[in-house]
């Protein structure tokens, strides 16, 4: 297992594909690990040295106090492609992700090739719901956890996904129970706190944005909002709900590596 030292704990990541190939940095959702990308991974290392991390929080990497910020989690990717000595990569990040990639291309457009903005949005979701969310958690810990799991098919996958392939939708949702109910709860606090509204014209990389038809966390009219907002940004809707890299994997991983080649 490859782990990078940051100033208070280890980052876990995971490099794959050509040593001379562009650096594609992948950003996890919250509440799953680097293993979400699992899919993409085979056909995105024919081009590109795909590096994944844990998130701070999520699977191997530190769990410490929180609350996180969206800049200290963007703070932590940019450790980490100093650490492995990478100048500029292009990102792609989903959901939580998404809003790190968000605040890496208004705060550190230099070090980004392209940016690719999936199931995000600039806001998601009220304070009301994070509040909620992190009481429940820290309070009951990994019950609450596995409470969590079992709702997140629903909010994750189409009801037909999770019927016709309900291994594959129990595999990512395996990866909340396994998380660190404090680093979840730290992350929940990232997300509520987070707000590219105002932002967004400050990004001058160019940029992808993914939206899943069945999301009703992040909607297509917050993939809209995005495009509207970034300039020059590209926008693609699958038949999908919350996390489209899996449910929809073979004609997601094409449209964005198309995207990623025309860079």
């Amino acid at each position: 297992m490859a782990h990078v030292q940051l100033a208070d704990g280890v980052l876990h990541y995971q490099l794959d594909g050509p040593a001379d190939a562009p650096v594609l940095v992948l950003s996890n959702s919250l509440g799953t690990d680097l293993r979400m990308w699992d899919e993409q991974v085979p056909i995105w290392t024919e081009h590109f040295r795909v590096l994944r991390h844990d998130t701070r929080g999520h699977g191997e990497s530190l769990v410490t106090e929180g609350p996180y910020s969206i800049e200290q989690l963007g703070g932590d990717v940019l450790a980490l492609l100093d650490a492995l000595d990478i100048e500029q990569a292009h990102f792609v990040g989903l959901s939580m992700g998404g809003l790190v990639g968000q605040w890496l291309g208004i705060n550190a457009g230099s070090r980004l090739l392209s940016l690719t903005l999936c199931n995000t949005a600039a806001k998601i979701a009220s304070d009301e719901v994070w509040n909620s969310r992190i009481d429940t958690v820290l309070k009951g810990g990994r019950q609450a956890m596995l409470d969590l799991r079992d709702a997140s098919i629903a909010r994750w996958f189409t009801p037909a996904f999770a019927e016709a392939r309900p291994a594959a939708a129990q595999r990512i949702c395996q990866m909340l129970a396994h998380t660190s109910p404090e680093g979840y709860a730290a992350n929940c606090a990232a997300v509520r706190d987070a707000d590219m509204r105002d932002q967004l014209n400050h990004i001058q990389v160019p940029t992808l944005i993914v939206a899943g038809s069945a999301d009703a966390v992040t909607t297509p009219a917050h993939g809209r909002f995005l495009q509207a907002g970034i300039l020059g940004a590209e926008y693609i809707e699958f038949a999908a709900a919350h996390l489209s890299n899996v449910e929809v994997g073979a004609p997601f991983s094409r449209r964005v590596l198309d995207f990623l080649r025309s860079r």
